[in-house]
């Protein structure tokens, strides 16, 4: 891979403990995100709400060293690997991975979709991304920022998103699923594309990123059903579903929205079954018609793309899929990151692609979505 520019589309921070609660006003300080130190270790918690472990990043790199450790205690925060909070550190890594550029998403950002009460969650979008923002400015040309958005409230997701296009940041990311009721083929999200597509702001569904709903689950990833975990790829597919078949694509057709980290192979049995219903059900099931001869399948690979860590068989169906779709990214720091052996696992992964197909899937079309060049 030395001849390409590798970007990791799906890299991720820990937050120190202290992010929120050192900015947060006192009306809301006890409500955002903080660490608790219990017997078993150190826990992160949202306005009343458990969630995950807060050393989430001390088993980096345990998956290739010693798999038998994985799981087996809660870490301290302070045990943290320097690189998940310390851009100086984060950008060693980089280097010690072969990594070019990383495309930085939170991790107990990730979990705090899922608090019910709309203004926390908004205020904890905001003073994460003032946070991320100063984490990226350390090495603008190496670090970029997703910004997280509430939108909850569609116009406060879009002032938001106008702020941080303004900060430098590269994309923005919404609730994977959102509140029961407010799918995304509604009309109140048509001011939010319009907006993402004049400020050439990508949307990402990343996962475990739901509104509270039954089913969605997924602030304790260490306390979800099993099935739950290996089927998140569920939630990517309903959203974009939605998008795709509301007509958002034909209407904005600049519109850029992806699923990040649900991997690929699902792609193919996604688009199949898009296209069958519009084609061969009856028009309730399809209401929208696009202009011309033109099929769900089609708006997917010219306006989604896919973030993903290890799918070797959405590489083998990567001519059904669409090449110019998949964006790889290592998912540092987490315990199942491909660190530090993301080179190594990426010529194993795309032993039997093209030199074309290779420079696009490690780095290119990552390049192409955020406007990178």
């Amino acid at each position: 891979m030395s001849s390409y520019r590798v970007i990791s589309s799906d890299s991720h921070v820990n937050e120190p403990a202290d992010l929120w609660t050192s900015r947060a006003n006192s009306k809301f300080r006890d409500r955002v995100p903080h660490v608790e130190r219990l017997d078993t270790g150190d826990v992160w918690f949202y306005d009343g709400m458990r969630g995950d472990p807060a050393g989430n990043s001390v088993t980096v790199g345990i998956r290739f060293e010693a798999p038998e450790k994985m799981g087996t205690r809660v870490p301290r925060i302070d045990e943290t690997r320097p690189g998940g909070y310390i851009p100086e550190e984060h950008v060693k890594d980089m280097d010690l991975d072969g990594i070019d550029m990383a495309i930085i998403y939170p991790t107990t950002g990730v979990r705090v979709y899922s608090v019910p009460a709309t203004d926390i969650l908004t205020y904890s979008c905001t003073l994460y991304n003032d946070w991320i923002a100063e984490f990226c400015s350390v090495a603008p040309n190496r670090l970029k920022a997703i910004a997280m958005l509430n939108v909850d409230n569609v116009g406060d997701g879009i002032k938001e998103l106008e702020r941080c296009a303004k900060l430098g940041f590269v994309g923005a990311m919404i609730a994977v699923y959102p509140l029961l009721g407010r799918s995304y083929d509604r009309p109140e999200y048509e001011p939010l594309w319009a907006a993402a597509q004049d400020l050439q702001m990508p949307i990402s569904l990343h996962a475990a990123t739901n509104r509270p709903g039954e089913g969605q689950e997924f602030t304790d990833m260490n306390n979800v059903r099993p099935s739950s975990v290996s089927l998140l790829a569920h939630w990517a597919a309903m959203s974009l579903g939605d998008i795709i078949c509301s007509g958002a694509f034909e209407r904005f057709p600049k519109l850029q929205v992806g699923s990040v980290e649900h991997e690929l192979s699902w792609v193919p049995h996604f688009l199949d079954r898009l296209d069958y219903n519009y084609t061969q059900r009856s028009k309730r099931f399809s209401p929208y018609r696009y202009q011309g001869d033109i099929f769900p399948s089609d708006f997917f690979r010219s306006n989604c793309f896919l973030g993903f860590q290890e799918d070797s068989l959405g590489i083998r169906l990567r001519d059904i899929i669409g090449v110019d779709t998949m964006q790889w990214g290592s998912d540092y720091p987490h315990p199942e990151s491909t660190f530090p052996r993301s080179r190594e696992i990426l010529e194993e992964i795309l032993v039997d692609c093209t030199q074309e197909e290779r420079a696009k899937i490690v780095g290119g079309n990552s390049a192409r979505i955020y406007r990178l060049d």
